[in-house]
């Protein structure tokens, strides 16, 4: 079932793993099959050099494991419930990198002072409040507090980002790890000046719409 996800999903929490995100058995990627609505997810406590295709769990968007001996992800709700809110996501990743994750601790945001960060997320990374693991509670905080980014900071827990595929979530993910620690060495400096909301907005425009190839023969 899902045999092209599963695989996708798979070598992408391995990916995870390899960008130095995750640490043992900790964060995930998921990946929604948009003709079935099925989610395809990381089995709980595996470490990712034993991931394979076939130990990815299958679950429905309530929850119930369709295909896979192995428990999900204990942020398997978390997950579920984004997607089930959020239509226009299909890929969720959740991580505890280091600086990102220091902002979380922090309950800080991440200002925008990079022209790369108004590109990918349209300005600053918001955080949401602290909210239990294991239940829908960090699910209602991320789709309450992430806006129009593609990430969100919880606060003392760690970092979501989601995309329209699993491959764009992580991509955010490990732009964001890459944007957090460039942000908080620049506040060490001091002097810091964020990027104007309607630069900001200018830029992502341009990014969303000109960025990379767009005839298909070119990819």
């Amino acid at each position: 079932m899902l045999e092209a996800l599963r695989a996708r999903v798979c070598h992408l929490n391995q990916e995870l793993d390899r960008a130095g995100l995750v640490t043992m058995t900790s964060g995930n990627v998921s990946g929604r099959d948009p003709e079935s609505g099925q989610v395809v997810i990381k089995p709980s406590g595996v470490p990712y050099d034993q991931l394979t295709p076939e130990n990815m769990v299958v679950v429905s968007l309530a929850g119930e494991v369709i295909e896979g001996a192995l428990r999900p992800s204990v942020d398997t709700a978390t997950h579920l419930y984004v997607y089930r809110h959020r239509s226009d996501v299909n890929g969720v990743v959740h991580t505890h990198s280091n600086y990102a994750t220091a902002f979380a601790a922090a309950g800080r945001g991440i200002p925008c002072l990079l022209t790369a960060m108004a590109d990918e997320f349209g300005g600053p990374i918001p955080v949401g409040p602290y909210a239990a693991v294991g239940g829908e509670e960090i699910g209602q905080a991320i789709v309450a507090h992430i806006g129009d980014s593609k990430a969100i900071l919880m606060k003392q827990h760690g970092v979501f980002t989601i995309g329209e595929s699993p491959e764009a979530a992580v991509k955010s993910a490990v732009m964001l790890e890459d944007i957090a620690e460039t942000v908080f060495r620049a506040l060490q400096l001091g002097g810091v000046t964020e990027i104007p909301p309607e630069e900001v907005a200018r830029a992502h425009r341009r990014y969303r719409d000109q960025y990379g190839q767009r005839d298909p023969d070119h990819l």
